[in-house]
């Protein structure tokens, strides 16, 4: 296992650098310098992050000059009449009924919870588990009435879902360090509390690596891949996210 972690570290020492997030959809978040704009910004991009990384950028940005390039004051603020302008976004399954409904949901959580940090800090506060902040997540934005097809659009980690996007959204706002990849603006929720964001790329990898038996990619691989790799870095286990993530999508391991 030893050997497993030098590699870990070799490479995302290697991945998490400035350079990174150019090419990342995390570079759509990091236009904005505002902490609202910067939490509304990576959620919907980290929605629709799935496909070419590329593609998923130039459809985020596209996202985001729809909303005038301020996206917090566009979920609380925008008219009807406003909102008529996203009936053009769509993105592969996302399509503009799946957004306007996102937008109604975030107006939701920012004007009854306070926003999207302070609903997932509550409830985190309660269990120390991010596990159930998603899922209370899940509920709370469910909770207006919605088109029964946006559901697949945001994971419901109580069936067992992987979350991925959600994951990769929070390890976004909670993680920090001297890269200035991630945002660290969520300070109340330690990142050792953080799941791998997992996708085909890091499952792929930590089995070959032996880091995860399980052959889904669920919750339960999630947990898995997490627990292995507290072990390494209890303080800060998603930082080989970097890693497993970067062997996978740009070494082909």
């Amino acid at each position: 296992m030893a050997d497993i972690q030098k590699i870990l570290e070799e490479k995302y020492n290697e991945y998490n650098t400035f350079d990174f997030i150019e090419s990342d959809p995390i570079c759509v978040p990091h236009m904005f310098t505002k902490k609202e704009n910067v939490e509304i910004a990576g959620f919907l991009t980290a929605a629709i992050s799935w496909g070419l990384r590329q593609t998923i950028i130039k459809n985020a940005i596209k996202l985001m000059l729809l909303m005038d390039n301020e996206p917090y004051d566009f979920i609380t603020n925008a008219s009807e009449k406003e909102l008529l302008k996203l009936e053009s976004f769509v993105y592969r399954t996302f399509k503009s009924i799946d957004l306007q409904f996102f937008i109604h949901a975030l107006r939701h959580i920012c004007i009854h919870f306070g926003g999207l940090h302070e609903l997932m800090t509550k409830v985190y506060f309660q269990k120390s588990d991010l596990k159930y902040s998603l899922m209370e997540l899940h509920r709370v934005f469910f909770q207006l009435p919605h088109p029964v097809r946006t559901e697949k659009h945001l994971a419901n980690v109580g069936k067992g879902a992987s979350a991925k996007r959600l994951n990769m959204f929070l390890r976004w706002m909670v993680r920090t360090d001297t890269s200035g990849v991630d945002f660290g603006l969520w300070t109340d929720i330690p990142a050792s509390a953080l799941y791998i964001p997992l996708d085909v790329h890091t499952g792929r990898v930590a089995r070959d690596l032996g880091l995860l038996r399980r052959g889904q990619n669920d919750w339960k691989a999630v947990e898995e891949l997490t627990g292995n790799l507290r072990k390494f870095d209890p303080d800060d286990p998603v930082k080989y996210d970097f890693a497993l993530f970067g062997m996978g999508a740009f070494e082909g391991n």
